[in-house]
């Protein structure tokens, strides 16, 4: 089967062998996948390994085999991807035994995958497979950072700094369907027009003066990603007693702030990262309740990763990045 792989330090596609499901597994011929930021640094992180490895996080299919085992899913049953791998249970912090699809394991990126029937759930009906293949790992990081650590409720003013990115698109739309207001920054004029039309009650410039901006707006909640780049300004227009929910950053990684003013400010951090089953559970209920579709920005085929990945890298997309895999 044709796959996406690091091999030897470099991203290429190449025949790889086609997997089996074995006891306790399932074989999901996948249809689309979905690229996100994780996977632009997994060749850092793979190093110059010979051996090749398939990357990707999210994806969906059809299951093509059963394992010795398994009841909960058949062949033919359509589904999604969890990419949170052995983290069922929603809890404070992932369990030890956590770890994210597609490094080490092999991931999404190929003709097929076997992997833990736990692993797979059902695909919403309502959905295409562009939008089911990269719904998880992002909905699962918006879901558990703005219901679960932002606790945000009806009537709240939502923050968000940075607007096109597939976790912020799930952010809008939560968010919208619990009666939230919402923020948003970019530095396109065309990604603030697409937030918009999402359903974001307001969109600034990401170079404009934010206090000046919002100050007739109390911000309850801000969810960030960015990083060092936007903390503190994000700290300067959040309300007092407010809420900071980081899952990400893809600026520096080390911010400077004042802890005085932070403490004075009664302010509240909180980092998230992805989510549990019970959550990814709970947030496919949700979109189905909503009618909720996710946003596919571009689409590419398989054979034009390194070009999705390219796109992606440059930050030209509003909504997920797709790789359609097969018909």
């Amino acid at each position: 089967m044709k796959a996406f792989v690091i091999e030897h330090g470099e991203l290429k596609i190449t025949e790889m062998p086609e997997p089996t499901a074995q006891k306790g597994e399932v074989l999901v011929a996948l249809k689309t996948a979905g690229i996100n930021h994780r996977d632009l640094n997994l060749l850092k992180r793979h190093g110059n390994k010979p051996e090749p490895l398939i990357i990707g996080s999210d994806g969906a299919g059809v299951v093509e085999a059963v394992g010795e085992g398994i009841t909960n899913v058949a062949v033919g049953d359509e589904v999604i991807i969890n990419p949170a791998l052995r983290w069922f249970a929603n809890s404070e912090a992932p369990p030890p035994e956590f770890d994210i699809l597609g490094l080490p394991d092999h991931g999404t990126f190929a003709g097929k995958i076997a992997l833990s029937a736990e692993q797979v759930e059902r695909k919403p009906a309502h959905l295409t497979w562009e939008e089911a293949g990269g719904l998880a790992l992002p909905a699962m990081t918006g879901y558990r950072a703005l219901f679960t650590k932002g606790q945000v409720t009806e009537g709240d003013t939502l923050f968000i700094p940075g607007a096109g990115s597939g976790v912020a698109t799930f952010l809008i739309q939560f968010a919208k369907n619990i009666g939230a207001r919402v923020i948003v920054t970019s530095r396109s004029e065309d990604k603030l027009a697409h937030a918009k039309e999402l359903g974001a009650d307001l969109a600034i410039a990401t170079d404009s003066d934010w206090e000046k901006e919002l100050e007739n707006e109390t911000i309850d909640l801000a969810i960030d990603s960015v990083g060092a780049a936007t903390f503190n300004r994000t700290l300067d227009v959040l309300k007092k007693g407010g809420r900071i929910v980081i899952f990400g950053a893809t600026t520096d990684d080390v911010v400077d702030f004042n802890l005085r003013k932070f403490f004075y400010g009664q302010y509240q951090l909180f980092g998230s990262t992805m989510g549990s089953r019970d959550e990814l559970r709970e947030l496919i209920s949700h979109m189905e309740q909503y009618e909720m579709h996710p946003v596919v920005g571009k689409m590419f085929q398989l054979e034009q990763a390194q070009e999705a990945f390219d796109f992606l890298k440059d930050a030209k997309q509003f909504g997920k990045v797709i790789l359609r895999i097969s018909q």
